[in-house]
């Protein structure tokens, strides 16, 4: 599914006043403004400033404090909550890319259940959501699960824009601590040779490849539970790759009786968070189809979106419960 980051700082439509008002300009500092300095110019140029992780946990009261440091480097803000699978896959991912920018770029992660302020602030409308501050200004990045190429990508053309409005400094943390100094980064957990190829092909962006490579490994292990689940989320950005969400809800709302068209709504809803939505869509949409193969077809789906969101998860058990009373 392709997004785009904005070219330019986003001038309003997100109101932080209330979280972060001693982040923002002192009376009589000029406003940030592109090519300007004011929250975004020279007061981050060439600083660094100590930290205590490159990744923090930010709530609704600490926020200020930390919006402050967008004056000296981008803050990406993670918003997840516990409940969320595509967060789970996220998360780790936005983690190592932030870890190998070496304090250009600060993490600050965000359990939108518990701090409800700041995803009303950020406009969040799904979950995950990814957005960045930079001089105080709030920069939309992406939402939903997005493979560790584009993370990357979006990371870098965010310095760049950073750097093009004076914001170029650096933070410091111990995980990040320099030559001489014994503190050292966790370490990654082992990759089972098995799954490398399939892993390898979803990080440059290949799900063709990578739903291939995990069906090869369910063939050889089908008690692989992790092939498993990596295997329908591959599936899922396969069928939202290239596809942008306009034209996926475009088409859907042009044609309520498509089938096709309200099955890739689905994905996108669950791919962006909105799992209530993409389970009573295709729910109603089961019920009112008289045709057995767009039943099956969307009993399937249905299924296997369970599997992407986790069997455990409280919405699945609703959703398989209305599913079983439709079916018998």
């Amino acid at each position: 599914m392709s997004q785009q980051m904005p070219e330019r700082i986003p001038g309003g439509g997100i109101d932080l006043s209330h979280l972060a008002s001693r982040g923002q300009p002192q009376p009589g500092a000029a406003p940030a403004s592109v090519g300007g300095s004011g929250a975004g110019g020279d007061a981050g140029t060439g600083q660094t400033v100590d930290v205590p992780s490159l990744v923090l946990d930010v709530t609704d009261a600490t926020f200020e404090q930390i919006a402050q440091l967008s004056a000296v480097v981008p803050i990406v803000f993670d918003l997840w909550a516990e409940w969320c699978e595509p967060c789970k896959t996220l998360s780790p991912v936005i983690e190592q890319v932030t870890r190998e920018l070496e304090g250009r770029v600060l993490l600050a992660k965000v359990d939108v259940d518990a701090n409800p302020g700041l995803a009303q602030a950020f406009q969040a409308q799904s979950i995950p959501t990814v957005v960045a501050l930079v001089g105080g200004r709030p920069v939309p990045l992406f939402q939903g699960a997005v493979p560790i190429a584009q993370v990357r990508e979006f990371f870098g053309q965010l310095v760049q824009l950073a750097e093009q409005h004076g914001v170029n400094g650096r933070v410091s943390a111990p995980e990040g601590a320099g030559e001489g100094e014994t503190t050292e980064a966790p370490a990654e957990p082992e990759v089972p040779e098995a799954h490398r190829a399939a892993i390898e092909a979803a990080e440059r962006g290949d799900f063709a490849a990578a739903v291939s490579e995990w069906e090869a490994v369910l063939a050889k292990a089908p008690a692989d539970a992790t092939a498993r689940a990596a295997l329908v989320q591959m599936k899922l950005l396969q069928r939202l790759d290239g596809l942008t969400a306009d034209a996926i809800r475009g088409a859907a709302a042009a044609d309520p009786a498509d089938v096709d068209a309200q099955l890739r709504v689905a994905d996108l809803d669950v791919s962006g968070g909105h799992v209530e939505d993409a389970f009573l869509r295709l729910l109603d949409l089961f019920a009112a189809s008289s045709d057995a193969d767009d039943r099956s077809r969307i009993r399937e789906r249905l299924l296997e979106l369970f599997e992407v969101v986790g069997v455990s998860d409280p919405r699945v058990a609703a959703a398989r419960g209305r599913l079983a009373n439709l079916l018998y």
